[in-house]
């Protein structure tokens, strides 16, 4: 079977941040949201409506 040595170094890099924090889902979600804040980095979220927006213009442009 084919293997993605990006894909397999991504689920190790996941596998090791999971397993520091104890396979805890909201301590990981904080850390990820800590460190995106830490960023400097803007992020955009979208509502539930701009984003079926969105969807729908994309798929009128194909």
């Amino acid at each position: 079977m084919w293997e993605d040595e990006i894909v397999e170094d991504l689920h190790r890099i996941r596998e090791e941040h999971a397993k520091a924090f104890n396979y805890d889902v909201r301590a990981i979600c904080k850390d990820w949201q800590r460190r995106q804040a830490q960023s400097g980095r803007q992020f955009v979220t979208l509502t539930p409506e701009t984003q079926a927006k969105k969807t729908v213009q994309q798929a009128e442009q194909k």
